[in-house]
């Protein structure tokens, strides 16, 4: 019966952690696995991070249209229960194509659009 007490209390105190974290925008990279060659294979890699609270919309987007097959890792927080998540996806990028990350959050007003900048 203690054990049950004592994993309420601390879950309740998690809560109350987690209720007193700062909304946080988040961060947001957007890159490739490889150097950006035109017509090579690669895998595009949306990184968001620091954010609070945890619902968040991460979209990987080619020419404004959202991609097929995107892998989302599961969320994870850190310390100060900030959260962070990534996406990716297969792509072969072609020339005039533009590859963006669109992420919607209770802290921006509007979606935020990230453009991915080959190396080439």
């Amino acid at each position: 019966m203690k054990v049950l007490y004592l994993t309420a209390l601390v879950a309740f105190l998690a809560y109350l952690d987690s209720a007193a974290a700062a909304a946080a925008e988040p961060k947001v990279q957007i890159y490739s696995r490889n150097p950006g060659e035109y017509d090579k294979s690669n895998t595009l890699i949306c990184h968001v991070s620091d954010f609070h609270p945890p619902d968040i919309k991460i979209e990987l987007l080619k020419n404004k249209q959202q991609m097929e097959g995107v892998k989302q890792s599961d969320l994870a927080f850190e310390q100060g229960w900030h959260f962070h998540l990534t996406q990716t996806v297969p792509f072969t990028p072609k020339k005039g194509d533009i590859y963006s990350c669109r992420v919607s959050h209770s802290t921006l007003s509007v979606p935020k659009e990230f453009t991915w900048e080959p190396d080439m």
